[in-house]
């Protein structure tokens, strides 16, 4: 799967969906409730036994006046075994309270729904972000990979776990490790665009307001943590991949070819 560049976020109406992966229009909800009677005080959860209930009452399709109902049943028990949300239309129920920070949005795509708590998707649950660069060394990734599998719980976590990965590539590149703002100074020197630097100074990465790697940042969001994830990313692409891909490249050259251009340089150098 490619890398995410329309992200889920409640501050949109178009995004990749978290389910099919499609960037589509989003419909939003306005969610409301409405408590249960006494007598069924109890969330209905279908079962099994639920299930032959409705097959003695309604019989199977065609052999009884009421066997639409039957099939009804059968439908809705098996949506609901597949642990996807269902949104069904109701005329007779009237909500007792509106649902304050809770949220759903209905893919136009793929029709399933995502419900969210704040800025935050609690279903469906998966990795999200974009997936990290190949060419990370492996204890940042499994980092990075943490931080996707929390970020839709908690954005705050997500981020300090991935300041943490930008402190640990800053010393697989050949910095101290110490102090980020130092460390990011020193690769733009190597060769790292100056526009990240400036990028990590808006997530507070760098600069006065820094936040220390692996410290939960308060002000933290979802936007936050996607930043954070493209940012690493972008560094590990400049630092590691590009230097990786163009070294393969010259390594095809002829050996006679690449004596020449090394013979090439070597004049240009003494010039």
């Amino acid at each position: 799967m490619g890398e995410k560049t329309h992200p889920p976020s409640v501050k949109e109406t178009a995004f990749e969906c978290p389910h099919c992966g499609a960037y589509t229009t989003q419909y939003w909800f306005t969610l409301y409730a409405r408590q249960r009677e006494d007598e069924r005080a109890l969330p209905f959860v279908p079962s099994k036994e639920w299930m032959k209930s409705m097959e003695a009452e309604y019989g199977p399709m065609g052999t009884k006046p009421d066997s639409r109902m039957f099939e009804y049943c059968v439908d809705l028990y098996n949506r609901i075994k597949t642990g996807y949300v269902l949104l069904e239309k109701r005329d007779d129920t009237y909500p007792d309270y509106n649902l304050k920070n809770l949220y759903m949005s209905k893919c136009y795509h793929c029709k399933k729904l995502t419900i969210w708590v704040h800025d935050n998707i609690v279903f469906p649950h998966e990795k999200q972000g974009i997936q990290p660069n190949q060419d990370l060394p492996e204890d940042i990734i499994k980092d990075f990979e943490e931080a996707r599998d929390i970020v839709g719980l908690s954005p705050r976590g997500a981020a300090a776990l991935l300041r943490l990965c930008i402190q640990k590539l800053c010393i697989f590149l050949g910095e101290k490790g110490k102090n980020i703002n130092d460390d990011i100074a020193s690769l733009v020197k190597k060769g790292l665009n100056p526009l990240i630097q400036q990028s990590l100074d808006i997530v507070r990465v760098i600069g006065g307001q820094a936040v220390h790697p692996g410290v939960i940042d308060l002000n933290d969001d979802r936007d936050t943590a996607n930043k954070l994830f493209a940012l690493i990313n972008v560094i590990a692409d400049q630092m590691i991949t590009h230097p990786k891909t163009v070294n393969e490249l010259y390594g095809k050259i002829p050996p006679e070819k690449r004596e020449a251009i090394e013979n090439r340089d070597k004049r240009m150098d003494n010039n």
